[in-house]
């Protein structure tokens, strides 16, 4: 059944139930190929290295320029969806993510990887940007947090399950077989999306702001590029600094561009919504909490602890399991009791546990653990897709695309910068407690490393902290809009 619809069409009629549901399972599906892709290969990085012979500086390359390439071109893709429709675009992108994966598989050196990993990246941009403004089109108020929350699980899910498949795949095949798996799914995901998605009959007569697309790709290159170099560099780098510093310059430029014209890339209006830009700020704390821990438990696990990889990995499988499973029941509350107030108790169930886990040792209870773990994971659960909710909700129709794309980038950015402030501070912590610099965990040896990975953990809870205090307000300030 092809659907075609304008946007007065769409809000006349409701889609039957199981045509959106199939529609939500092509974008979840989608959306966990983009965002595994982003963190599978970072177990294959050391064979990966021995078979194209090259350094493990180099090969790391492979992670990095996916994750800057999907943030540099999110927006042009949101602003793409809502021009000439969100399905195309998000089809176009499923059909080059499945091309670039492709390319991947069959990559004999570096610099063809590298490349096929842009363009595989240029893809998931394209369909990750336009996701959440689908799910909203299509789905009723009702239906449309619970939508959500799936939706938002198979993201976490597609971050977190990575690295576990990646060594499975690793050990019983090749690593191309990493990129090979994406084939055949993505073949079977396009057909449905042609059968599925629905397209608008609308094209907006606007342009795209090109010049200003340019500014913030070389802003986000620039950004990252210098965010990538700290561990190994420390920020007093001159080649650090000086990214940075350019990086915004370019922004300021870049905001400074998108004033002035008629037809921005990025909508600065939207920010004009105060439940909009704070909804924002909560999930880039959240995300950069999460992955301040996400970064550091493998290392805790395997070697503070001794736990073997397969152990490590099934350990960390309580995170995405609580996670898949509390997600949906999340936006499924969340659509009968709002979100303000679960958004508020899943951070401080995120904080909670992040203070829990500062108290671990060299021989923790490993039952406390898994249950501290699992709170984090619950919180998170409870916060996410409410709160995407609560961004999308806050848009007007014409803008899901930029502005599903502008939620998506925020997540980006709170991960990246998650990494980078975890590993900046696991590392000087440690060279401050053996008392000269040190760049390898075994070197500082446990008890050092279990110092630095209580401050990481005490930073990731005041941060987090921070970001339930803001959502305490929200709550409040928007009980207080409503009985007023």
């Amino acid at each position: 059944m092809d659907i075609v619809m304008n946007e007065k069409e769409h809000q006349q009629a409701v889609m039957p139930k199981g045509v959106r549901w199939g529609i939500l399972f092509v974008i979840v599906l989608s959306v966990f190929m983009s965002t595994l892709d982003s963190s599978i290969v970072n177990v294959a990085l050391p064979t990966m290295s021995k078979s194209l012979s090259v350094s493990s500086g180099a090969i790391a390359w492979v992670v990095s320029i996916y994750l800057i390439a999907v943030s540099a071109t999110m927006l042009l893709f949101g602003r793409l969806g809502d021009i000439y429709g969100k399905a195309i675009v998000f089809q176009i992108g499923l059909v080059v993510f499945t091309l670039g994966s492709l390319l991947c598989g069959i990559s004999d050196s570096l610099i063809i990887l590298l490349t096929a990993r842009v363009i595989q990246a240029v893809g998931a941009a394209g369909l990750m940007s336009n996701s959440q403004g689908i799910i909203t089109q299509v789905f009723p108020d009702n239906e449309r947090g619970r939508a959500l929350g799936i939706n938002g699980a198979f993201v976490a899910l597609g971050s977190l399950v990575g690295p576990s498949l990646g060594g499975f795949i690793v050990d019983y095949t090749k690593w191309e077989y990493i990129f090979w798996i994406n084939i055949p799914i993505g073949i079977i995901v396009v057909i449905l999306s042609l059968k599925l998605l629905p397209r608008s009959k609308n094209k907006l007569d606007e342009k795209v702001d090109l010049p200003g697309s340019l500014l913030f790709l070389v802003f986000i290159v620039l950004l990252f590029g210098g965010l990538g170099q700290v561990q190994q560099l420390g920020f007093s780098s001159p080649s650090v600094l000086i990214s940075l510093f350019v990086s915004v310059i370019l922004f300021c430029l870049f905001i400074r561009r998108e004033k002035r014209i008629e037809m921005p890339l990025l909508e600065l209006s939207l920010f004009h919504s105060k439940w909009f830009s704070i909804s924002l700020i909560c999930s880039f704390i959240t995300f950069l909490a999460i992955f301040c821990s996400n970064i550091v438990m493998p290392f805790y696990l395997q070697d503070a602890l001794g736990l073997s990889p397969k152990n490590a990995g099934a350990f960390l499988s309580i995170y995405p399991l609580v996670l898949a499973l509390a997600a949906p029941v999340s936006g499924y509350i969340s659509d009968k009791i709002g979100s303000e107030i679960l958004t508020l108790i899943g951070l401080c169930l995120i904080s909670a546990g992040l203070l829990l886990m500062s108290t671990l040792d060299a021989s923790p209870n490993y039952w406390a653990m898994g249950i501290y773990v699992g709170i984090m994971s619950l919180g998170n659960a409870l916060f996410q897709s409410p709160n995407t909710s609560l961004v999308m909700s806050t848009l007007p129709r014409n803008k899901l695309g930029i502005g599903g794309s502008i939620s998506a980038l925020v997540r980006n950015l709170g991960m990246i910068v998650g990494i980078t402030l975890a590993t900046t501070l696991l590392y000087q912590s440690m060279s401050a407690k053996v008392g000269h610099h040190v760049s390898d965990i075994a070197a500082a040896g446990t008890p050092a490393f279990i110092f630095a990975m209580r401050i990481v953990y005490l930073t990731a809870f005041a941060i987090c902290l921070v970001g339930a205090f803001i959502t305490a307000f929200r709550l409040f300030s928007r009980k207080k809009e409503r009985t007023e």
